[in-house]
C-alpha cells in the first residue's frame, strides 16, 4: 500500500504547488500595489500644501503607470487610457497650482524638482507602453503622453530660466 505523502506525491504535486504560490505572490503584490496607489490618492486629495501635493504626485507616477499598463494587460485599453488621463489632469492641476504659487522654484526648488524627475521617468515609461500598443489605438495615449512632455518642460522652464546674463551672444562652439 503506497502512502499517500511520498515523495512522488509531492514531486508530482510540487510544480503545481509552485504555480499556486506565485499566483499568490502576484495577486499580493498587486493588492500592495494599490493599497499605496489608494493611500497616496488620498493623501494627495488631502494636501493643501501645493509643495507637498507636487511631492506626493511624484511618489504617484509610478504606481498610476503601473495602474495602466495592468488594465492593458488585461485587455482593458479604454481604462488604461482613462488612468493616463487621470494622470495628466492631476499633473496639470498641480503644476498650474504650482505656477501660480508664486514660489520661484529657481530658489526653493522642492515639489518642482521631484515632480519634473517623476515625469521624465514616467515619460519612458509611457513611451514602452504606447509601443506595446496597436498602431490605431495609439494616437491617444500619444496626446496624453504629448500632454505630460508640455507640463515636464514647463517644470524645467521654471526650475532653470533663461539668464538675464545670458544673453551675451553665442558660446565658445555654438553655430
Amino acid at each position: 500500500m503506497a502512502r499517500p505523502f511520498s515523495c512522488g506525491f509531492l514531486a508530482n504535486r510540487l510544480p503545481l504547488l509552485l504555480a499556486g504560490l506565485a499566483l499568490g505572490a502576484c495577486f499580493n503584490l498587486r493588492l500592495a500595489a494599490d493599497d499605496a496607489r489608494a493611500k497616496l490618492q488620498s493623501q494627495y486629495d488631502a494636501e493643501q500644501d501645493t509643495v507637498e501635493k507636487a511631492k506626493i504626485l511624484a511618489k504617484m507616477g509610478h504606481l498610476e503607470l503601473d495602474q495602466a499598463r495592468g488594465d492593458l494587460k488585461a485587455g482593458d485599453d479604454v481604462q488604461s487610457l482613462s488612468d493616463l488621463q487621470h494622470y495628466r489632469d492631476e499633473v496639470r492641476s498641480t503644476v498650474q497650482a504650482l505656477a501660480a504659487s508664486g514660489i520661484s522654484a529657481e530658489k526653493h526648488p522642492a515639489g518642482f524638482k521631484e515632480l519634473q524627475i517623476s515625469l521624465r521617468e514616467t515619460l519612458r515609461r509611457v513611451d514602452d507602453l504606447i509601443n506595446t500598443l496597436p498602431y490605431d489605438k495609439r494616437p491617444w495615449f500619444e496626446d496624453v503622453r504629448s500632454d505630460l512632455a508640455k507640463f515636464q518642460a514647463a517644470l524645467i522652464d521654471d526650475l532653470f530660466p533663461p539668464s538675464r546674463n545670458n544673453n551675451k551672444g553665442p558660446r565658445k562652439g555654438d553655430p
